[in-house]
């Protein structure tokens, strides 16, 4: 994603400018700065996060020689979105992470001078390469960089750069006050042995679309023109599609575009340039935004990031010293009844620490706290409402209760994350978020991933919902359940404490660090 109707123009400030001379460039430095962080209490442990300063959209994720690696958005002058770099983080398994030097830098004299905006890596017959969006001054258009080694840490920039040298004619390309043309963001695959491509873009006077480019040539210097696979409109769809993706689901195509204000899915068949939909529907229902996924063919399937926007003043995001989280890995597929299915990547149950609560409790117009306390932890169960008007849970719950965030399950078949108690701090968003779930005549299954200020709910491994919250009072970590004017069960309810996703770090001194000894069942 390029800067955008959320952000000024992408030109170096003076500030940035010299922040970016001393910016932290060794893995050392990159861990030290992550270590400095260690104590914060928003800051999540087993999410992929920047060692500090700024991060939004993953990027280029691909797996390579047994390693996943995820490059993202990165701004090492600051926690504001600006002077955009790619940052990088690798893992063996899913579960640790590694800080690795920056991969991507502007060149003061190239197409991204003013920054190194979303894009994505592909394996060309062994190498692989990145198409990314660069902008300078109003124009933003793709650029090519080749791996120079097979660690992914050194990118050569092609010299042929801008790839693609204007925007198509037809149809005529939204602009606004940044941009002389909306056209940002890539997603490459080869199909029948020909490269496709897909851009970002709006139409005047329309809808967001995705634009199809098409090559046979692997050097990835010669696109050709093919037009939209599909567009939107403005209302429904909104008005420019960001970070476009097509994936290949067996049965189906899957597209998911995000419009400033959410990630909306279509699925349907692919054929001949056209996307012919069956259904559609949002990605995540939160502060979700601008997923990017990665083909693991070891273990068939399609793993997904994305972007959880940060949810609070950017005075606050400046004085905490750094931004953005990406969420867990979801694997995306279709069920059994070729409806569209998300759950957390199996590999995260390896950072499950101690279980903390195992239980089936039924509760009868009453408020029960759980045994265990924690910043960092895994929820699971099965819920059936009963009788009861709703039921659910509190998390980060102060021991007076005073701060506290809400998972509400009502009569009308909505999850709600109440956030009206989350914090006392105004810079923060205390603003509800809700999903639709499966009606009340059924059981909820439900997992919760609670990691300092990041919250993600997965229902019914169809629903999902990401957001923050940022409690103000360190003791803000208890759990509770509760049911309203009737009888809610809780079956198979267990929490895990979760482990740290960096090792590098230092978890003596992290506030997850919590006795949940008090009463648990092992």
């Amino acid at each position: 994603m390029a800067a955008s109707s959320r952000t000024c123009s992408g030109v170096l400030a003076a500030d940035d400018e010299r922040l970016v001379e001393n910016e932290p460039g060794s893995v050392a430095e990159l861990s030290a700065a992550r270590e400095r962080l260690a104590d914060d209490h928003h800051r999540p442990r087993y999410h992929v996060s920047p060692p500090g300063n700024w991060l939004n959209d993953p990027n280029g994720l691909i797996e390579w020689n047994g390693t996943y690696h995820v490059f993202y958005q990165y701004n090492p002058a600051g926690p504001h979105h600006g002077t955009i770099h790619w940052g990088h983080a690798v893992s063996d398994d899913l579960v640790s992470w590694e800080d690795r030097p920056i991969a991507l830098t502007p060149s003061p004299n190239g197409p991204d001078r003013d920054g190194c905006w979303s894009g994505c890596a592909v394996d060309v017959d062994g190498t692989p390469q990145i198409l990314y969006t660069g902008g300078r001054d109003d124009v933003q258009l793709p650029c090519l960089a080749t791996a120079a080694d097979d660690e992914l840490t050194g990118w050569e920039k092609s010299p042929e750069n801008p790839v693609i040298r204007s925007v198509p004619v037809e149809p005529p390309l939204r602009s606004s006050e940044h941009w002389r043309a909306e056209f940002r963001d890539h997603n490459v695959w080869q199909e029948d042995g020909v490269w496709h491509q897909l851009i970002g873009s709006g139409i005047e006077d329309g809808g967001g679309t995705a634009l199809l480019y098409t090559s046979e040539d692997d050097d990835f210097t010669d696109w050709s023109y093919e037009g939209p696979i599909l567009s939107g409109e403005p209302e429904e769809d909104g008005m420019i599609w960001e970070c476009p993706e097509l994936l290949d689901l067996d049965e189906k195509r899957l597209l998911h575009v995000s419009n400033y204000e959410a990630v909306r899915y279509y699925l349907g068949e692919y054929a001949d340039g056209s996307l012919e939909v069956d259904r559609t529907g949002l990605l995540d229902h939160g502060a979700f935004y601008a997923p990017q996924s990665l083909r693991d063919d070891d273990n068939d399937r399609w793993l997904t990031w994305g972007w959880i926007k940060p949810d609070r003043s950017p005075e606050a995001q400046w004085d905490a010293g750094w931004s953005g989280s990406l969420s867990v890995p979801r694997r995306i597929d279709l069920d059994e009844a070729g409806r569209l299915r998300q759950r957390p990547a199996a590999e995260l149950t390896a950072l499950r620490g101690d279980r903390a609560y195992a239980g089936s409790p039924t509760l009868e117009d009453e408020h029960r706290e759980l045994p265990f306390t924690g910043h960092s932890f895994e929820l699971r169960a099965e819920i059936r409402l009963e009788d009861a008007a709703e039921c659910g849970l509190a998390v980060r719950r102060s021991p007076d209760g005073k701060e506290e965030t809400l998972l509400r399950y009502t009569r009308e078949s909505d999850l709600v994350v109440d956030r009206a108690a989350s914090t006392t701090d105004p810079r923060a968003s205390t603003d509800p978020v809700s999903m639709p779930v499966t009606p009340v005549d059924g059981p909820l299954s439900l997992r919760l991933f609670v990691d300092g200020s990041v919250l993600e709910v997965f229902a019914n491994e169809r629903h999902c919902l990401s957001t923050r919250i940022f409690p103000t009072r360190e003791d803000t970590d208890g759990v509770s359940l509760y049911a309203t004017d009737g009888l809610a069960a809780f079956e198979d309810l267990e929490c895990w404490t979760m482990g740290s996703a960096w090792p590098s770090v230092d978890d003596t001194n992290i506030a997850n660090a919590h006795d949940f000894s008090r009463g648990s069942k092992r």
